[in-house]
């Protein structure tokens, strides 16, 4: 087993320690097929949470995204998110011959599923804010990778915004059916469309 490897499993440990928490499939099951998992988003422990619920075999497929400027700051970090969790960078600053997407899209492309949280930043409300557009966009480049609603409830009591120690608490991510796309549909309907799948798997985690 590679460091790494062994970094990776002792992290996983230690999020269900702290947590108790595991992945609820309620409307699919966990199966190796690529997938975008998008989520709301409350604190840096998300991707972690999601990434320890997942099966052994799928973690390795499945990458999370992770701002470029705030996890390669330090060594560790760095380390952390480029060797453990195969991260994919973006940056948070625009340029004009930059596409933000593309990182994402690339992964795709080479068959990695991905964790995203399409608020684009961690949120401090119970409601997650309105999705930004890039889920549309790869909905739309990638018309077969399953699109996966998912639900973590209670994390922002382990870690939230301005904390850097996790607390002991009760968490849970639930995993909802997956959904596409429809033909026609615009932006403005897919991304409500999604946030209300997100939202609605509040009541089946209760």
């Amino acid at each position: 087993m590679t460091r790494p490897e062994a970094v990776g499993l002792a992290l996983s440990f230690l999020a269900r320690l702290i947590t108790g928490a595991q992945g609820h499939w309620y409307g699919c099951p966990p199966k190796a097929e690529q997938r975008i998992y998008f989520a709301n988003h409350q604190s840096h422990f998300d991707w972690v949470l999601i990434w320890a619920s997942l099966p052994r075999d799928l973690r390795a497929q499945t990458r999370p995204i992770a701002a470029r400027d705030y996890w390669t700051a330090t060594k560790l970090k760095h380390w952390i998110t480029r060797e453990v969790f195969n991260a994919v960078y973006v940056s948070r600053v625009r340029t004009e011959d930059e596409d933000p997407l593309e990182p994402l899209a690339e992964a795709l492309r080479n068959g990695d599923s991905l964790v995203i949280f399409p608020e684009g930043t961690r949120g401090n409300k119970g409601d997650p804010a309105a999705f930004k557009a890039g889920l549309f966009h790869l909905a739309e480049q990638f018309p077969d990778v399953q699109l996966i609603p998912t639900w973590i409830d209670n994390v922002q009591r382990v870690m939230p915004k301005g904390e850097v120690v996790p607390v002991p608490i009760l968490c849970s991510v639930t995993f909802g059916a997956p959904m596409q796309l429809a033909r026609d549909e615009d932006k403005r309907t897919f991304l409500t469309r999604a946030r209300d799948a997100v939202v609605a798997l509040r009541s089946v985690a209760a």
